[in-house]
């Protein structure tokens, strides 16, 4: 009686017990916690008894029957444990990450297999050595059938193990380029750039070459190849490919790119671009951006991607002079800088018109760097962008018939923003070479363009307000205009 007035004490002990664990370490309980509590306060007194030779035969069988559960469920309690302070925690802060579903899984079988085992042969006294014995034939045949299968837990496996690659690495698998999304005992599942998922088995993962774009860092180069015409001087080339791909949105600055003579092909010169990224997710816009910024840049630099050899070259006609010169005189008209030149003056500055074309998104100009030149839009539009304090802000979108550039054309200073085309563009540049003889046969041009820079000046920085006075808003003009003629006397040697 004394052995069986201790069950409810064994009970609350080892519901106590748990109640601590998922207090101190979050373990979680729940029903088979509860279940192996009365398990363990059941086989416990009827082992006392037993062991006193005073359980009857009925007894006896309730005490197997309790032995097994208590195998099976302190089995799950344990695996419950493990997986929380070890699986979890332990393994998660040594390794960086937690321990892989695979791996946890296959470990929880085989100790499930061992618990059933034991239960075969400590509870109910099975020699479970014949039993496989026996059973080995039926085994031989459960093998050749799920060979398949077994090859791809051993090979999964094997992934967990060797580590090649984690969730959330990038791959290219039979020249397809995907993120992994899951590793399981069977198979590993990853999706493309297309949101296409592919179902891979382990076995055929193995097989094959693995080449992870994730390790050591996501950083990691690709290559691009494209032809030029043997004309053109290697260097240009270099330098127009390294420009197109710097500007290309996804691009790393560093390591920078690189532009190397590959062939020499049957109709073109070969070159190979090399750039880096850190997110395979881009890979296609950047790919795109790259290969867009390279015809403009080509279209700009009058070059020409070649054809190959055994297609027939289609052109398109060219816009008709007239028709361009006109729109390039009525853009003129519209400009204030320009309104000091006079009619002839004009028409050289048109004869030596030049065009750009830019593509969307591509940088007309940069902030702080260098130029020599402004532009004036044809067609198209094009937004302002200035850079302060880390962040990029949009101040202006301009529109055809507005320009850009002229006070680092006129006086050398560096570009005070960004221009970045908003849809594809037709630019008018004008360069400060064509300009310059302009000013020199006409010494008073300089004045009348310092005085007009002036002003702008003065209503960009807000001195023109109406409760500004009149002798303050003269005096700053004055002292802005003759800043302005010392620096364009001095940029154009006057």
């Amino acid at each position: 009686m004394l052995a069986l007035g201790a069950a409810p004490l064994i009970y609350l002990a080892t519901l106590a017990l748990g109640r601590w664990l998922k207090r101190a370490h979050h373990v979680p309980l729940g029903l088979m916690f509860q279940l192996l509590c009365v398990a363990l306060a059941a086989w416990a007194p009827l082992r006392v008894l037993r062991a006193d030779g005073t359980v009857k035969s009925w007894q006896d069988e309730g005490l197997r029957a309790f032995h097994a559960a208590l195998i099976i469920l302190s089995t799950i309690f344990a695996l419950q444990l493990l997986r929380r302070l070890y699986w979890q925690r332990w393994f998660a802060r040594k390794h960086g990450a937690e321990a892989p579903k695979l791996l946890q899984q296959v470990f929880a079988f085989a100790v499930f297999c061992v618990a059933v085992t034991m239960v075969l042969k400590v509870a109910y006294g099975f020699r479970v050595d014949t039993f496989i014995a026996g059973s080995g034939i039926i085994a031989v045949v459960i093998g050749f059938a799920m060979q398949e299968t077994l090859a791809n837990i051993i090979s999964g496996i094997a992934l967990q193990f060797g580590k090649p690659f984690t969730v959330g690495d990038w791959l290219i698998v039979d020249s397809q380029r995907a993120e992994v999304i899951e590793m399981n005992w069977r198979s590993t599942k990853l999706r493309t750039n297309d949101d296409y998922y592919l179902d891979i088995p382990n076995k055929a993962i193995v097989s094959h070459t693995i080449v992870n774009l994730s390790y050591p860092t996501k950083v990691h180069s690709n290559r691009i190849r494209i032809g030029f015409e043997y004309a053109v001087p290697p260097n240009r080339v270099r330098e127009i490919l390294r420009r197109a791909t710097a500007n290309a949105a996804g691009v790393l600055e560093s390591p920078p790119p690189k532009v190397y003579l590959r062939d020499f092909g049957d109709s073109a010169i070969i070159y190979e671009i090399k750039y880096s990224l850190d997110d395979e997710r881009r890979f296609n816009d950047i790919e795109d951006a790259i290969r867009t910024n390279v015809w403009y840049e080509a279209r700009r630099a009058g070059l020409a991607i070649p054809f190959p050899m055994r297609t027939v070259e289609i052109r398109r006609p060219a816009v008709h002079a007239d028709k361009l010169t006109a729109d390039l005189r009525e853009q003129l008209a519209r400009q204030e800088i320009l309104s000091p030149l006079d009619d002839t003056q004009k028409d050289r500055l048109l004869e030596h018109a030049q065009i750009r074309r830019f593509g969307r998104c591509e940088k007309v100009i940069r902030q702080d760097s260098e130029g020599c030149s402004m532009f004036v839009i044809i067609h198209g539009e094009a937004d302002v962008v200035i850079h302060a304090n880390g962040t990029d802000t949009t101040v202006a979108t301009l529109h055809a018939g507005e320009a850009f550039g002229e006070m680092c054309l006129l006086t050398g200073e560096k570009r005070s923003a960004t221009v970045i085309a908003k849809t594809d563009c037709d630019l008018w540049e004008i360069d400060r070479a064509h300009l310059q003889p302009l000013i020199h046969e006409n010494a008073s041009l300089a004045e009348r363009l310092s005085e007009l820079l002036a002003r702008r000046r003065m209503a960009t920085e807000g001195v023109l307000a109406a409760q500004t006075p009149a002798q303050v808003v003269e005096q700053k003009r004055q002292e802005y205009a003759a800043g302005f003629r010392k620096k364009i006397r001095s940029l154009f040697e006057i």
